[in-house]
């Protein structure tokens, strides 16, 4: 089979880029290895505001989304302080249900996917690209995560550091804040990151992760004893797991070649700092679409001349992280949640722009309003609920 633009891997950016060459009238192919959109999820699927202003997905399906005003930031002892910013919010998602739509969308506007298929051969002719020995195109975008195929075999520069994270999603949990996303900076627990909690669309998601470098995977289950105040309910075993690695080290030097590019998390489209990559995933994928279908039409250079420079440089988020991961303290973090300056700068960096922040919050307990026996029995609880995730979580590891 023909196409103009063949895209490996069905991910945000390979999405968004596919739909938008379909759009300018070529024939496009994207393959993934997953069965289905939406298996196999590897993000959190929380989203900054800004995706939802994008033109195509301002008709996202309100049932697919829930808006999440508030960041509480929490020190290793649980001392926090809550930050939001007037019309901003993040928004938790049903992320395969996201995933399938975003397919649907492409699919319209003539984007043909074939599931079920990794990439297993790539060979350059005269006309472009032999992919699997069975389809032919003109051009070929990488959007096959951090461990780039792609880029492997076409002599693309390859993604070097990573944080590795780990997300436990629990169907019908609360928190007894829904309204926040819940960080927790512990240079023990995550070291060069931190670990999560927010009320998702129809779950509670729980996750963390760390500088890959620094040794042993994110303990999620110990983050489940840390944050067990902010719980309210949750099953004893978690109803799905999300794990993966995110690239940190910014956008690589050569993601464009001859008739190929990279995208999204192949090409380290990825914050140093904060790790966020949708947004990117979905700008920059869109962009190279574009790009892609200008040349194929005739009316441009390849993207490699039209899009260079053009990809973020992300300067000062890499110093940023560059001063984490050598500086990260957690006597820092104590006196920063305290520090007026520093809760400016952390609201910056969530909301990008100034951000009202509370007074410093105390530790919370697991549940106030009880009387302490009570309060004694709810721990005991989340001690054996946690104990309950870490035997269900051996076990597959083991199978």
């Amino acid at each position: 089979m023909r196409f103009d633009l063949l895209v490996v891997g069905a991910s945000f950016a390979g999405i968004a880029c596919a739909r938008e060459a379909a759009l300018a009238g070529q024939r496009v192919c994207v393959i993934d290895r997953k069965p289905h959109p939406g298996a196999r999820l590897h993000t959190t699927g929380l989203l900054v505001r800004e995706v939802a202003e994008i033109g195509w997905l301002r008709t996202m399906p309100p049932a697919l989304t829930r808006p999440i005003p508030a960041v509480c930031i929490y020190a290793p002892s649980l001392r926090h302080v809550r930050l939001e910013a007037s019309g901003y919010h993040f928004l938790a998602t049903d992320t395969a249900g996201v995933m399938r739509w975003m397919v649907e969308q492409a699919m319209r506007v003539g984007v043909a996917f074939c599931w079920g298929m990794a990439l297993s051969s790539l060979k350059r002719d005269e006309n472009g690209w032999i992919v699997n020995r069975a389809l032919l195109a003109r051009y070929l975008v990488g959007a096959d995560g951090p461990h780039s195929k792609v880029a492997r075999l076409c002599g693309l520069s390859a993604n070097r550091e990573f944080l590795a994270g780990v997300e436990l999603e629990f169907a019908g949990g609360k928190l007894h804040d829904t309204e926040a996303l819940h960080c927790l900076v512990d240079r023990r627990l995550a070291p060069g990151y931190l670990g999560w909690a927010f009320q998702g669309a129809g779950m509670l998601q729980i996750g963390v992760a760390r500088r890959h470098a620094l040794g042993s995977a994110a303990d999620v289950n110990e983050l489940l004893d840390r944050l067990a105040p902010l719980i309210s309910e949750r099953a004893d075993r978690p109803s799905g797991t999300r794990a993966g690695m995110i690239p940190c080290g910014g956008v690589l030097p050569r993601v464009f070649g001859d008739r190929v590019l990279l995208v999204g998390d192949a090409a380290g489209l990825v914050s140093p700092l904060t790790a966020g990559g949708i947004h990117t995933a979905l700008c920059y994928g869109g962009m190279a679409g574009s790009a892609a279908a200008d040349w194929l039409r005739g009316r441009a250079a390849q993207p490699a001349e039209t899009l260079r420079g053009r990809y973020p440089h992300f300067a000062l988020k890499r110093a940023l992280r560059w001063a984490f991961d050598r500086f990260q303290s957690d006597r820092l973090t104590e006196w920063a949640i305290g520090s007026d300056l520093a809760r400016s700068m952390v609201g910056r960096l969530y909301f990008h722009k100034r951000s009202a922040a509370s007074e410093v919050l105390p530790a919370p307990r697991v549940a106030p309003s009880k009387s302490s026996a009570e309060t004694d029995q709810a721990m005991r609880e989340a001690r054996a609920r946690a104990t309950s995730t870490r035997a269900h979580l051996h076990d597959r590891a083991r199978g």
